[in-house]
């Protein structure tokens, strides 16, 4: 068990590698209802991306930028935001970080999206404290 001061230490060392939120994660029903009303209130389409059976926008708006993505059945209720990710500068050496910190990992390694963006995204995925899903991400 680490003690208070170590564990500022490990959480020292995550940091190095994060700018701060990268996005945040909403999935649809409704791919372009979800772009139209975006767009109603300032933010434009950053980027478009077939990802499988589903494909993926990117919308901003200054420094916010959401993921939305096709889903045969989406929430609909408060509380449906999938996850919120945050901008990593190298996602290996986070990921040895967050190692370091015992985070409760959903895939276990670092993955690889080769279609979002220029040069595809690396990017793992935690837990939080109340089961929300925390994304580290480095767009390549």
């Amino acid at each position: 068990m680490c003690n208070k001061g170590a564990m500022r230490l490990l959480i020292t060392n995550i940091t190095t590698y994060l700018n701060g939120v990268q996005h945040v994660g909403i999935p649809t029903t409704d791919l372009q209802g979800t772009i139209d009303y975006y767009d109603k209130l300032g933010f434009e389409v950053a980027g478009k991306y077939p990802n499988g059976e589903s494909t993926c926008a990117f919308l901003r708006l200054a420094n916010l930028t959401l993921e939305v993505w096709t889903v045969d059945e989406a929430a609909g209720v408060t509380g449906a935001i999938n996850h919120f990710a945050l901008d990593v500068t190298d996602i290996d050496k986070a990921f040895e970080e967050a190692q370091k910190l015992n985070l409760d990992f959903v895939e276990g390694s670092v993955q690889y999206i080769p279609t979002f963006w220029q040069k595809g995204i690396r990017y793992f995925n935690v837990l939080g404290p109340n089961h929300e899903t925390i994304e580290f991400c480095q767009i390549l």
